[in-house]
């Protein structure tokens, strides 16, 4: 009966150490998996970033649909910006003809025309808050009313270009309409009938015989 005890015993024992195995491979097993797994996802993930990297990884497109501006166009409208500015400093005598004001000023009455009063308002607060004349924002405002039949959506810098117009001369005025040209003469060809000639003037009657 003791016999069969130990027997049984090994033979749990002996299970027991199958299964403690079993579960030990079981264990590395999965190990080599997760590793193998981590180093393929890594692998991917530098070759991603590799082939961006070769290719330049072009920009995300802007939002507004236009195509990103070349270096030498933002060169351009850069100092297209420095310019005007310059201009303004030199035309306006006064506050208004400071860089800050004329940016925040600007884009104020853009904003205005735009009808996104909202925005408008927090930068006209900026712009008060710099010590720029309020009073150059409606002048300014004022004047590009007067030349809303001149601006073009479809024209790139339209109205940009007319409120730095307006900022720098506020009394602007639309140019006189043209002159109305004279209406054609009428053409005499076939429809006026030629003034008859003058009849000839009757004969003298003859004198009377001398008595």
């Amino acid at each position: 009966m003791n016999g069969i005890k130990r027997a049984a015993s090994r033979a749990r024992r002996g299970l027991e150490k199958v299964g403690e195995f079993m579960r030990q491979r079981v264990r590395e097993l999965q190990t080599a998996v997760l590793r193998h797994l981590a180093a393929s996802g890594l692998a991917l993930l530098i070759g991603i970033g590799s082939a961006g990297a070769q290719s330049g990884n072009p920009a995300a497109p802007d939002p507004s649909g236009k195509p990103a501006a070349s270096p030498a166009d933002a060169a351009k409208d850069s100092q297209h910006k420095t310019d005007e500015f310059v201009e303004a400093a030199q035309a306006i005598n006064g506050p208004a003809g400071n860089p800050e004001c004329v940016w925040l000023g600007r884009r104020v009455v853009r904003l205005m025309w735009r009808d996104d009063l909202d925005t408008a308002f927090r930068h006209l607060d900026l712009y008060d808050r710099f010590g720029c004349p309020g009073g150059h924002v409606q002048a300014t405002f004022r004047c590009l009313t007067r030349f809303g039949a001149q601006i073009d959506d479809k024209v790139q810098r339209s109205l940009d270009d007319r409120v730095h117009a307006c900022w720098i001369n506020p009394g602007a005025q639309p140019q006189a309409a043209a002159a109305a040209t004279p209406a054609p003469a009428a053409s005499t060809a076939g429809s006026v009938t030629p003034a008859a000639s003058a009849s000839p003037a009757p004969a003298a009657a003859p004198a009377a015989p001398a008595k």
